[in-house]
């Protein structure tokens, strides 16, 4: 008998999604937000790039992110007091007006770095205030049993569209133009606000609302918790500073570089998007196989290595196709590395004080966000971007190093996912009473 060939797409997701209009409802508002959102990412920084060049994409870069450290708790304890469905609609709204403005902003060619980077914070805003109830209103429109086979379909749909945004925006850019780039990508957000009206209402959680002081509380609690724990420590530390390098690499350095090449816009969308391709790959094929040959420890400090040496390749690419190769290495490298030890420290840390650890891991990203794009810029001032983008993608290599020196990390990430539930209060029970 001739073999079948597998359908395309698993007959499970489609029978999940014939028996649920609301889950599809939900999957496509996913798609057109991630679209939208990471063609604007494209966009925006080559707008600014052109227009102002170094100095403004990195005072628009340490902008965003001061203000994202300051939106991201400020928006939070909404979550838990208002209707999901009413907060993605009313977060939707807020991307589309902004991504209106800016489409205004560029037609007329009205520039001035402060200007965007407040609607830039504003869009932080509007998306800190819809993307956690994307992702948290899931498990109220399906069933449990059916929750697994969700979850697979949209992370398939999630990595789809993380291609797609960067490779559409970068074409828009270079058939069209800014203007209408950014007005296509207002068009999805659009799309996406009336695909989110036919949502269905869920009750919002019975909760008191969350003050400002509960808040600062609840970091404070995060804060020390990570203090004591002498792995929790030393693991947040070393994100920490790699983040200064890490971040600008896979971020603000990557338009510079395109423009530095001479290259036109499309080049940043197919860089973006061999990078997005690498963290898909690294995400579906990479991390688990490299773990069962090699162990969760070695492949997350090699593969550490390894991502800032394929970084540093980027910053020495004299021509667009060794520049995408070596984005593409990047994004393999990363996603492996990332996804390994994710979900064992997840479990160890106890179920009551994740949020609070996840907001103070949150904190120190967002500070390191804003200390890296500075460092750039003033380095930009005396040496070229290849120079500057090697040296960061090597310094980013040199720091993976340092979870060589985290207490117990070995021991921990050798344990398997059935010991590893509650570990921190285990070990440490006077820090988590």
């Amino acid at each position: 008998m001739p073999l079948r060939r597998p359908p395309l797409i698993p007959a499970e997701f489609l029978a999940l999604l014939r028996t649920n209009p609301a889950l599809g409802r939900l999957l496509a508002v996913d798609v057109l937000v991630l679209v939208g959102e990471l063609g604007m990412a494209v966009i925006l920084p080559w707008w600014i790039t052109g227009q102002g060049g170094a100095a403004a994409i990195t005072t628009f870069s340490v902008t965003l992110a001061v203000v994202g450290f300051f939106i991201a708790p400020a928006v939070s304890p909404f979550g838990d007091r208002l209707c999901k469905t009413c907060q993605i609609r009313g977060g939707l709204g807020g991307l589309a007006l902004v991504a209106a403005l800016l489409t205004t902003l560029s037609a007329t060619g009205a520039f001035h770095v402060v200007t965007l980077a407040v609607l830039a914070g504003l869009q932080a805003g509007a998306a800190a205030f819809v993307d956690p109830a994307r992702e948290t209103v899931l498990a109220e429109l399906v069933a449990p049993a059916q929750l697994p086979t969700a979850l697979r379909l949209r992370k398939a749909l999630q990595a789809l569209g993380g291609v797609l945004g960067p490779l559409l925006a970068g074409a828009a850019l270079g058939v069209a133009g800014v203007a209408p780039a950014l007005e296509g990508c207002a068009g999805l957000l659009l799309f996406a606000l009336a695909v989110a009206w036919r949502l269905p209402r869920t009750a919002a959680a019975p909760s008191r609302p969350r003050a400002l002081g509960a808040w600062w509380g609840d970091l404070c609690a995060g804060l020390a918790a990570k203090w004591h724990v002498p792995m929790e420590r030393g693991w947040t530390a070393v994100n920490f500073i790699v983040w200064i390098f890490q971040g600008p690499a896979v971020g603000l350095l990557v338009p510079l570089k395109v423009q530095s090449l001479g290259l036109a816009g499309a080049w940043l969308g197919l860089s973006l998007g061999a990078l997005s391709l690498g963290v898909l790959l690294g995400s579906l094929f990479g991390a688990q196989r490299l773990v069962r040959r090699f162990g969760r420890y070695r492949v997350r400090v090699g593969l550490g290595c390894l991502e800032g040496v394929a970084l540093a390749a980027a910053g020495l690419a004299g021509a667009p196709g060794l520049l995408l190769a070596a984005l593409l290495a990047a994004g393999f490298c990363n996603a492996s590395m990332s996804l390994v030890g994710a979900t064992h420290r997840a479990l160890a840390i106890p179920r009551e004080y994740r949020v609070r650890l996840l907001a103070a891991g949150a904190m120190t990203t967002r500070v390191a966000g804003a200390i890296g794009p500075a460092l750039v810029g003033a380095a930009l001032v005396h040496h070229s971007v290849a120079h500057v983008y090697t040296v960061w993608g090597l310094m980013m290599a040199a720091c993976v190093l340092g979870f060589l020196a985290v207490p117990r990390l070995r021991e921990f990430l050798s344990l398997g996912h059935d010991e590893i539930a509650d570990w921190y209060r285990r070990q440490y029970p006077a820090v988590f009473r």
